[in-house]
């Protein structure tokens, strides 16, 4: 049964989709200045070599294990001359440390052996690479090429199917489905800022509804919590209170401990 919100989008055509898509993305602009790449680097390799930690883990536990991967593995013959046995001690808290050993070993090879030891800055070439899928190769290509990229992680296959963006579960279709709502300089941003809207605002089991920016613009309002008091205790992250008074609402109403919650990885 559809709620009255979505009911309100039911008619919407593709234009009048688009239209909406690019109001709701300068809105997360206004809500979140802060979205960023989360994942500690100074090169495309050691981007690289932080989002293939990333998997399974949390942004923060891979960039308290990154400093000391970085300072004995500075390039890519290093990684494909490491010690299978060390490299899975250092990486054993980022979890399943086996398949990530393997994977940095045989990426450094495939660098060394393919391109000249250094990261490639094209999507074709990227998604050969040991380790390296359609996500990763966009997070590198925006991060540490400025080449526009859309990384469909869980957060952002979520929210953009409750936006009515999409109505779709696989990753690289709604790549491209998205990628024809939005231009394309923005993409690398708006994958930073959905992904940070997620983890503070747009929760998988309930969403801030009652204190979120795009609430007047979404299908899916109503999923969550609609009044305020309830939804503003669903905010997370060090802006929660922030986010509350961006959406009109009491950032009083945040408790403390909210502002200091983990956001989900």
């Amino acid at each position: 049964m559809l709620t009255r919100s979505a009911k309100r989008f039911a008619a919407e055509t593709p234009v009048g989709r688009k239209r909406r898509a690019r109001k709701m993305a300068r809105e997360l602009a206004d809500t979140h200045p802060d979205a960023h790449c989360e994942l500690d680097f100074t090169s495309p390799l050691e981007l690289a070599v932080a989002t293939v930690l990333s998997a399974q883990t949390t942004d923060v536990r891979v960039n308290e294990v990154t400093p000391t991967v970085f300072k004995r593995y500075r390039t890519a013959a290093d990684y494909a001359a490491a010690d299978r046995a060390e490299l899975e001690e250092v990486l054993r808290p980022t979890g399943f440390f086996r398949a990530k050993t393997d994977s940095l070993i045989k990426l450094g090879q495939a660098l060394v052996e393919r391109y000249d030891g250094e990261v490639p800055g094209r999507l074709d070439d990227l998604v050969t690479l040991p380790g390296i899928g359609r996500k990763t190769a966009n997070v590198v290509l925006g991060n540490a090429f400025d080449v526009p990229g859309l990384t469909v992680d869980t957060h952002f296959r979520r929210l953009v199917n409750r936006f009515g963006w999409v109505r779709e579960e696989d990753p690289v279709k709604i790549e491209f489905q998205v990628a024809d709502l939005i231009e394309k300089r923005d993409w690398t941003m708006l994958s930073h800022r959905v992904i940070f809207h997620g983890r503070r605002v747009c929760h998988a089991r309930k969403p801030a509804c009652g204190a979120c920016t795009l609430a007047p613009m979404c299908p899916s309002y109503g999923t969550g919590p609609t009044e305020a008091a309830p939804a503003a205790k669903l905010l997370k992250g060090p802006r929660a209170r922030e986010l509350a008074a961006h959406a009109g609402v009491d950032p009083a109403l945040v408790p403390a401990a909210a502002v200091r919650t983990p956001e989900a990885p």
